[in-house]
């Protein structure tokens, strides 16, 4: 008889979480690509990055890389080691895309609405990709998870507040119609998260 536990069908296999990482990485640098492209910003830890890129002029990868290293610690101590791991290495890989991918890519005329919410949807799909796989972009996305997993208040909500604070900066430094088109595409990123990453509907161990 056989006596080995039942299989769960939503266990994630070594294979599984690679290509669910891999996509997700992909879709977020993808997005940011075509974000800074229009000219835009965004919220959470990739929005301080790329202000401080465009302030700068040192490149989006390199500033991502350094502002994430102090958020490591805190998701090591509250969500575990593979969660940083898979963390650490999101971010790297993502530093490298971004990097990278002007080289091989580069938009046409996009119109600023098109690009916000392009890059809203994009980076949106591809962080729940990641999560789905317990994984992040670190940062302030580690701070939202774990509020949504101590108290149930959504992370996507976490995030919006988060991002009004760094756009009301963005107010002082910007343009009013880039911050205007760039929170557009903030809205439809964290709209995606809040409704789409429901622990209750999406369990995987």
């Amino acid at each position: 008889m056989n006596t080995a536990p039942p299989h769960d069908p939503l266990d994630h296999s070594l294979i599984d979480d690679v290509q669910g990482l891999a996509l997700g990485i992909f879709m977020c640098g993808l997005g940011v690509h075509i974000l800074t492209h229009v000219g835009l910003i965004t919220g959470q830890t990739a929005g301080i990055a790329v202000i401080l890129s465009y302030l700068t002029g040192w490149s989006f990868g390199s500033v991502f890389f350094v502002i994430n290293l102090p958020f490591y610690l805190l998701a090591y101590r509250r969500l575990g080691l593979e969660f940083t791991v898979k963390s650490l290495i999101s971010v790297t890989l993502l530093s490298l895309v971004t990097e990278y991918l002007p080289a091989g890519f580069e938009p046409g005329r996009i119109t600023p609405a098109l690009g916000a919410v392009t890059f809203g949807a994009l980076v949106g799909l591809g962080l729940l990709a990641m999560f789905r796989h317990k994984g992040s972009l670190g940062g302030l996305g580690v701070v939202a998870l774990m509020v949504q997993d101590t108290t149930g208040f959504r992370a996507g909500y976490v995030q919006l507040i988060a991002d009004a604070v760094i756009f009301g900066v963005a107010f002082l430094l910007f343009d009013w119609q880039v911050v205007a088109w760039s929170l557009l595409g903030a809205v439809v990123l964290n709209l995606i998260i809040a409704i789409n990453h429901r622990r209750d509907r999406y369990v995987a161990t």
